[in-house]
């Protein structure tokens, strides 16, 4: 995984000082559970209890570089403030194998060891759960109209889904013996839309109504959560959700970061929930003496927790800064002898009314009979928005901290477990809940990692709630305020700072512009609108992407048929009318342009002058997909090349494949023009003939040789009636009469003088010199004529080679298989050589050759060679010679056709 680092070296660490109490403890319970492990080995292999092994000492959370760690795009995405997660650090964890049911975890019956173990972490535990209860329990309902006074409400709903998910990880839920529980406070910012929502629809006039509407909403949102995460976790989908652009989900943490802090603003304060505004007004609100004595403390506090977390890194740091928070201000107050309720009713401290009502009361107010049934169909996209962003957090918590503890989970039993703790949170009246990453990971670095320890923390915490919400009104409110304002500007840190060189531009402006929407705006919107952005940032991307490999033609890609001299130097004249498209990727509407633009500036009349085509050939083995844009603008091409009469030519793909059957929908295959074949090879091999049958039907008199070409058999093209009617077919007749003229010799005379096989080694070797029939007309007693049928194999890969042979007619067809890539197809027409370098080399055949077409072959064997080595050295050197100058063409021309396919 990597993390992300921060460039400030690390701070000289002052000098050790005496141990606390806590820390003795810890590690006295730390070396007693090691020795208990060691003297008490479990019996029962298949049920553990998981029991972490943590180093000897508690370092500072830093990481490997001995820096302090700072959140990457693959840790969670909300953490506590003042705590930064690990990189990841090896324990030794040992955990059950769980193969069909996540429920197969029991509890041993503790120890005294393992009950002295977990107590510091159950303390801990204990003070994060009474931290984040009192500062986000507080804001779960927004605090106006009928909302008023419900702070102890959402106090109570924050311990009972705590509760509830506690106990459901630590019961075998959960793969983390020592899971933590909370509430999901990501969410608030929802629950205010849902409960404003609903206020304004039904006015202040029937708050009963309008209370028992919003808890039936808050509850069919943990119900809905439950539902998503077991089906998700059930149809094991859990990967499916990393799938999601972490950038919009990284906008929409960095949106409720503002909202924090704009909640805190409003709590330490004392103003109504509609008071914050954008506006002038607000601003000089905010700033009336009284009320910036109120916010400023809780601000400070929040900037002066930075700072001591850059000094000290430990765990304990965090919740030891707000215990201390209250002692100073109680000292101030005694100092000052300030009286209680004054400070209750200036706002030091929150004013919870005259009773003391029980933490269950929040039950009074479902009441069916006043729900508005057809209001809450009504809040359903702020539903939607609301479990889409619920969805996202446990599959980027679970793998981060399976990282960080060195242990192994099954993600969709993760879900599940988040299902069952929700679905049973939401059915008893209480609000969505998830793992929490940092309090975990503190849980076990303090020896809370046993099912055990999940237990008694599930139990002091129902103790707490049992006590009920009076407490709070001894709490200050700048206590809860410097709270919700360290976790606002470190979500808004993590959106902004922490992605500024890892985020690209357009991700960075989509998290930027997904926080001024939900701040703006509405927080459903902004999910929306950074869905939109995202998708147009994707195709903006995408497209500019490139479509196009490569571009050549025919005069640099040829086919891989072996031809003579001539017939090859004919076609890498005349195939400069040959333009060839290598595309790759997707081609969508935003990259089929590409091509389309390409292939309209060929066709231009400036360009058109310089190199008329013929031939349009588009490889698509590269290509992914094709959407209907882009077959569309194949149909556009099409007709373009049609009014110039040029050959569209599409390869590399089958018409079964999806690409097939995506071209085949617009009825490209039935436009004229068009021609198919599965590699850039055979439609090469096809244009090469198409040229050829174009000089010699032209010139049916004047060259005498009349052999089959290799591979599709077909004449479709009537463009040689004429060969100076126009620029391509001018050119043609040009390098036709050229070439082919220089190349013809006189048949009648060697006919008569030396008949075959010297006419072919004439076609074979006429391109690399004059052959002196006086020297080389002693060659054909060694050679034998052998007449083979369509179908015949002549030789097989990997046999010993025996002969070479020379093509008089007919075509042979060469296979080379390879083991780490596709078959290749070489074509081997009259006038050729074929099996030379195996039977020079005396190595075995690397490719098995059969007659496409009926052949007649002269063969030279391997006896005949070496006797003419004996009997006339200086031919046999000299003949050679020039079976390495046609084989290293052949070669070149290979390796070409390979380099093509790349």
């Amino acid at each position: 995984m990597r993390v992300s680092e921060t460039s400030t070296p690390p701070r000289e660490q002052p000098p050790s000082s005496a141990p606390s109490a806590l820390s003795i403890l810890i590690s006295q319970s730390r070396a007693a559970s090691r020795e208990r492990d060691l003297i008490h080995p479990q019996d029962d292999v298949s049920v553990v209890e998981e029991q972490p092994a943590p180093p000897p000492s508690s370092p500072p959370i830093v990481n490997g570089n001995g820096h302090p760690f700072s959140p990457s795009e693959t840790t969670p995405l909300v953490h506590k403030p003042g705590v930064k997660p690990t990189d990841p650090v090896s324990f030794s964890a040992t955990v059950a194998k769980h193969k069909s049911s996540p429920w197969r975890d029991r509890i041993h019956l503790p120890s005294s060891h393992t009950v002295i173990h977990a107590i510091p972490a159950v303390i801990l535990g204990l003070l994060l759960n009474i931290l984040d209860g009192v500062s986000y329990g507080m804001i779960v309902f927004p605090a106006t109209g009928a909302f008023l006074g419900f702070g102890g409400t959402g106090v109570s709903m924050f311990f009972v889904t705590t509760i509830v998910a506690q106990l459901v990880y630590a019961m075998g839920g959960s793969g983390f013996g020592g899971a933590n529980g909370s509430m999901m406070i990501e969410v608030v910012p929802f629950f205010h839309i849902l409960a404003n929502t609903i206020q304004n629809e039904i006015g202040e006039s029937d708050p009963r109504s309008v209370v028992a509407t919003t808890m039936v909403a808050f509850a069919l949102s943990s119900i809905f959560t439950g539902l998503a995460f077991l089906s998700l976790g059930f149809l094991n989908l859990g990967v499916l959700i990393g799938f999601f652009p972490r950038h919009i989900l990284v906008g929409c943490i960095g949106g409720v970061g503002v909202f924090l802090i704009e909640t805190g603003f409003e709590v330490a304060a004392g103003l109504d929930g509609d008071s914050f505004q954008y506006t002038l007004d607000s601003l000089k609100l905010l700033f009336e003496p009284h009320n910036l004595a109120l916010w400023s403390p809780a601000l400070a506090l929040a900037f002066g927790l930075h700072l001591v977390n850059r000094r000290w890194q430990h765990q304990l740091v965090f919740p030891t800064y707000f215990l201390v928070i209250p002692v100073v201000f109680y000292i101030v107050v005694a100092i000052g002898r300030f009286d209680i309720p004054t400070l209750r009713r200036t706002g030091w401290l929150f004013d919870m009314g005259d009773t003391n009502e029980p933490w269950y009361h929040f039950y009074a107010y479902f009441d069916f009979r006043r729900t508005n049934w057809s209001l809450i169909w009504t809040t359903m996209p702020t539903q939607l928005a609301l479990l889409f962003f619920n969805v996202l957090h446990p599959p980027l918590n679970v793998p981060a901290l399976a990282v960080s503890l060195d242990q192994d989970v099954d993600t969709n039993r993760e879900l599940i477990a988040h299902g069952y703790s929700n679905l049973l949170a939401g059915l008893i009246g209480s609000v969505p809940n998830y793992l929490v990453y940092v309090n975990t990971l503190l849980f076990y670095r303090v020896g809370g990692g046993t099912r055990f320890a999940g237990l008694l923390l599930a139990v002091a915490t129902g103790l707490l709630l049992i006590v009920g919400t009076a407490p709070i009104g001894f709490i200050p409110v700048m206590v809860v305020g410097a709270l919700i304002f360290v976790l606002g500007m470190d979500l808004v840190k993590e959106a902004l700072w922490d992605t500024r060189n890892r985020a690209s531009r357009y991700e960075y402006i989509t998290i930027i512009s997904i926080m001024v929407c939900m701040t703006l705006w509405d927080f459903v919107i902004g999910v929306l609108f950074g869905i939109v952005v995202s998708c147009v940032f994707f195709v903006v991307q995408n497209s500019q992407a490139r479509s196009i490999r490569g571009m050549y033609t025919g005069e640099s890609t040829i086919s891989t048929v072996r031809r003579p001299g001539a017939q090859r130097a004919y076609i890498r004249e005349v195939a400069k009318q040959t333009f060839i498209m290598k595309l790759q990727g997707h081609l969508f509407f935003g990259t089929i342009t590409q091509v389309e633009g390409r292939i309209r500036h060929l066709l231009d009349e400036s360009s058109w002058r310089h190199n008329p085509v013929r031939f349009v050939v588009l490889d698509l083995s590269l290509v992914a997909g094709v959407d209907l844009s882009a077959a569309e603008a194949f149909v556009r091409v099409q007709r373009l090349l049609a009014d110039r009469r040029v050959i569209f030519v599409l390869c590399g793909f089958a018409l079964e494949s999806e690409i097939g059957k995506a071209l085949e929908n617009v009825d490209l295959f039935h436009q004229d023009s068009v021609e198919l074949f599965s590699n850039i090879n055979d439609a090469l091999e096809w244009t090469e003939n198409a040229y050829l049958r174009a000089w010699l039907s032209n010139r049916r008199n004047e060259y005498p040789y009349r052999d089959p070409f290799p591979g599709r058999q077909d004449n479709t093209l009537q463009w040689a009636e004429s060969m100076g009617s126009s620029p391509r077919r001018a050119q043609l007749r040009d390098a036709g009469g050229r070439i082919f003229s220089s190349a013809d010799t006189s048949p009648a005379e060697t006919d008569y003088f030396h008949g075959e096989p010297f006419e072919t080694l004439l076609r074979a070797f006429s391109s690399h010199g004059p052959l002196d029939p006086v020297v080389f007309s002693p060659l054909i007693p060694y050679f034998t004529r052998i007449v083979v049928p369509e179908g015949e194999v002549i030789w097989r890969q990997d046999e010993p080679s025996d002969a070479l042979y020379l093509i008089q007619s007919g075509v042979l067809r060469a296979s080379y298989h390879f083991a780490t890539s596709s078959d290749i197809d070489e074509s081997m027409v009259a006038g050729t050589l074929a099996g030379e370098l195996s039977s020079i080399s005396g190595m075995a055949r690397n490719a098995t050759v059969i007659v496409e077409r009926d052949a007649i072959l002269w063969r030279l064997g391997m006896d005949d060679l070496q006797r003419l080595e004996h009997e006339n050295p200086n031919l046999a050197r000299a003949f050679i010679k020039l079976i390495l100058k046609s084989a290293k063409v052949d070669y070149d021309i290979l390796i070409a056709s390979l380099a093509a396919r790349q």
